[in-house]
């Protein structure tokens, strides 16, 4: 199902100006328009490509931003490598062995080099990369607010503890998401994400084992694919309903107790969350509008501008 509507794109834009004021002015949506004016169209192509080579493509890449951007702001921190002066955030919990998508950004920012040296930041590829993901899936578009920087370190303490974790009950993840100044809604909405992508065997075995709030049939299908023991890589689809499809499903999953991860389930267990959840798993326009309201905010998440950072050559260094 496609979620286009220019009207729905009004009212966020304008909710999302009261919100954010003068820290809105820092991010522009037109930025690149005549330092890059390709900018946008390029990445949208190499996206499209790498999401028709590889569906799930879509989801590592709008994971990326998410990851980036709850570790220190959305600066492209994600992407480095480790140094003699810090460990990067790859090996941190939540992104060894199931970050992907470093190639295809890779690819994108030699392309932007090629077009206009030294204007187009790694973080703003990883937003609009995120954003152009979603829509090549059947999603809904906003409009990406560019104009970051890219940072010149990482963090590896913060991507451990910051980033929400597969095992979280439903107060925690709240905690999690209004420690960056998020709402209950915007937990809940981002939380959609989980629509496209796939996860490993290791993240959901307990819950397919040993968790009574799960729609037995479901269980049983899965653990043909992720035994008790061994098998940890794995993988299984986050939404059971349409896997390939930025849709709505993964709140029916949800409502009918076939929420993958022991954190998605938690969002519809009898908490402060279940309302919201049964709307959007009846209503896809209002989860549309909802989701790309929350991205915009995230992607205004503590972001380098003016002198602050640096425009890397090559995302995985420090220029």
């Amino acid at each position: 199902m496609a979620f286009h509507s220019p009207h729905s794109n009004i009212l966020c834009f304008s909710a999302f100006l009261l919100l954010f004021g003068a820290a809105f002015a820092q991010l522009s949506t037109d930025y690149y328009s005549s330092t890059c004016p390709k900018a946008l169209s390029t990445i949208k192509t190499a996206v499209n490509n790498a999401v028709y080579k590889d569906r799930r493509m879509g989801a590592s890449l709008l994971r990326l931003h998410f990851h980036d951007c709850f570790v220190n702001g959305c600066d492209a921190s994600v992407l480095l490598d480790d140094t003699s002066s810090f460990t990067g955030e790859k090996t941190a919990a939540p992104n060894v062995g199931s970050l992907r998508g470093f190639d295809v950004i890779d690819t994108i920012k030699s392309q932007m080099e090629s077009l206009c040296p030294g204007v187009v930041s790694c973080a703003d590829i990883l937003a609009v990369a995120a954003r152009d993901s979603v829509v090549a899936l059947g999603g809904y578009s906003w409009s990406a607010q560019l104009g970051r920087r890219d940072s010149t370190n990482a963090s590896f303490t913060a991507a451990n503890s910051d980033l929400p974790s597969p095992t979280m009950d439903l107060k925690d993840i709240l905690s999690a998401f209004s420690n960056k100044g998020f709402t209950e809604k915007d937990a809940v909405a981002l939380s959609g994400g989980h629509s496209i992508g796939k996860a490993r065997c290791v993240v959901f075995r307990d819950r397919i084992y040993n968790e009574t709030n799960i729609n037995s049939t479901f269980a049983t299908s899965l653990k043909s694919n992720c035994s008790s023991s061994g098998g940890d890589d794995n993988l299984a689809n986050l939404d059971a309903v349409s896997p390939e499809i930025f849709d709505n499903g993964y709140f029916k999953d949800l409502v009918n107790k076939k929420g993958l991860l022991h954190s998605d389930q938690q969002l519809f267990n009898g908490g402060s969350t279940d309302t919201l959840v049964t709307t959007y798993s009846t209503n896809s326009s209002t989860f549309a509008s909802d989701f790309a309201s929350a991205m915009v905010k995230m992607g205004n998440l503590s972001p380098l501008t003016g002198t602050s950072g640096q425009i890397r050559t090559d995302c995985k260094k420090i220029n």
